[in-house]
């Protein structure tokens, strides 16, 4: 039988942690020693092994001697061998056979889609709890031998792995707590419940990046369908239905979700997304990563109230009148414009004579002078004004230094600016 060509795990653990490269750190669990064997070992007699393995991109394609595999690494509990070159489910199986500590597995972006895995090869994987799958093209047949064989599994991630349909075992998996299919081309809610069916134990269902685009199922199903669901991710799918947010809430355990970048809420201003969201959702305690606060719900769920308050009511929604219950009606909140105002009409005073006038408020006292020269028939120089405040309890207010600017005083419509010479 030939032997894989191509560097082997063996190979790439003695090349990175060798006491050359990863020098041997003296105490307790920090080193693994070997004795040589009759024939020699191509290894130093120590090897610097820490309990997680990092050995992504090593262009890695086969397992190498087994039983320096075990020898080294009896106390390893985690694996990345992500973007290298295995292809065959024998070799993986070699690798994860001599690791006995083995809890967390990461194979992404490896062509294991090019063999079979049959179940004696998964029988080695049965003490995972976290396996990573992402890009490895792995077929559900594939994923089915896995979930056979691995009692204890808790954590799958299966993104970028071009699924359009989800294809159900004859058995489901009570153990997974966390699925990450992201990444996929899963549209249709049929594919979604059976994942529903496969794990009911679901806490976590990370479905970001597909292309769902509704929630076809009725509440009570889907109750009976994810019951245990603490967490949901729908970013970036084509959800584009209020019904389809209304639905999350026949999950009786939801507390967290993500719902950024869907149709839906792209008409809607950042702050109205977020609350019209909250307002729907009375048992979601995390929206889009940010803790809903007591107050900030308060908040939601009386704005919601006032969105909507002037909608006919064959389009008000549902969650409307159980508000409309808990708070009463309320009214719409009172405009206030806190900009500053740009103008004024003033009563402008000269010995005898009162002309009304708009100014801009923008302008100084000295621009001021310029604007009223023509009307008093005085020159600037010789020009002196006093503002008067008609709702204020004391007298005119001399305006004496030339760049003030007129908002300062607080001009309103109906003030008066008396004008009186110098020379008088």
């Amino acid at each position: 039988m030939a032997q894989p060509t191509g560097r082997s795990f063996m190979q790439v653990l003695c090349e990175k942690y060798s006491p050359e490269n990863f020098p041997y750190r003296r105490g307790p669990g920090m080193g693994v020693h070997v004795p040589a064997t009759p024939q020699g070992s191509p290894m130093k007699d120590r090897l610097n092994l820490p309990s997680v393995l990092v050995l992504n991109s090593c262009g890695i394609t086969c397992a190498g001697d087994e039983k320096e595999i075990a020898a080294f690494c009896a106390h390893v509990s985690e694996l990345d061998l992500s973007d290298n070159k295995l292809k065959d489910w024998h070799e993986v199986s070699k690798i994860v056979s001599n690791v006995p500590q083995l809890e967390f597995l990461n194979l992404s972006s490896n062509p294991l889609n090019l063999s079979v895995l049959e179940r004696t090869c998964a029988g080695s994987f049965s003490g995972v709890r976290k396996l990573v799958l992402n890009n490895s093209k792995a077929s559900w047949e594939t994923v089915h031998t896995i979930l056979q064989e691995l009692p204890d599994l808790e954590e799958l991630f299966l993104c970028l792995n071009d699924y359009e349909t989800v294809s159900c075992p004859s058995i489901c998996c009570h153990s997974l707590k966390l699925l990450h299919i992201t990444d996929n081309n899963l549209q249709d809610w049929t594919e979604i419940r059976k994942l529903g069916v496969m794990f009911p134990s679901l806490d976590t269902l990370v479905l970001a990046n597909n292309h769902l685009n509704a929630i076809e199922e009725p509440g009570d199903s889907l109750a009976r369908l994810f019951p245990n669901l603490r967490s949901i991710s729908l970013h970036k799918s084509g959800l584009h239905s209020w019904e389809d947010i209304d639905k999350l809430n026949s999950f009786p355990k939801l507390e967290e979700v993500r719902l950024l970048g869907i149709p839906l809420l792209e008409p809607y201003t950042t702050e109205e997304r977020r609350k019209l969201v909250i307002a729907r959702l009375p048992s979601v305690s995390k929206l889009n990563g940010s803790v809903v606060t007591d107050g900030e719900r308060e908040d939601s769920e009386r704005f919601f109230i006032r969105y909507y308050v002037d909608v006919p009511q064959e389009e008000v929604p549902f969650r409307y009148h159980e508000l409309i219950t808990k708070y009463g009606k309320l009214e719409p909140l009172a405009e206030v414009d806190l900009r500053p105002q740009s103008s004024a009409k003033v009563e402008v005073h000269f010995n005898d004579q009162v002309e009304e006038i708009s100014i801009r408020l923008d302008q100084t006292v000295a621009e001021l002078k310029k604007q009223l020269k023509t009307l008093v028939q005085l020159p600037t120089s010789n020009m002196l004004l006093y503002y008067f405040d008609h709702e204020a309890p004391f007298g005119p207010e001399e305006m004496k230094y030339s760049s003030r600017a007129l908002h300062s005083f607080g001009i309103r419509d109906g003030d008066k600016i008396y004008v009186d010479s110098k020379t008088k």
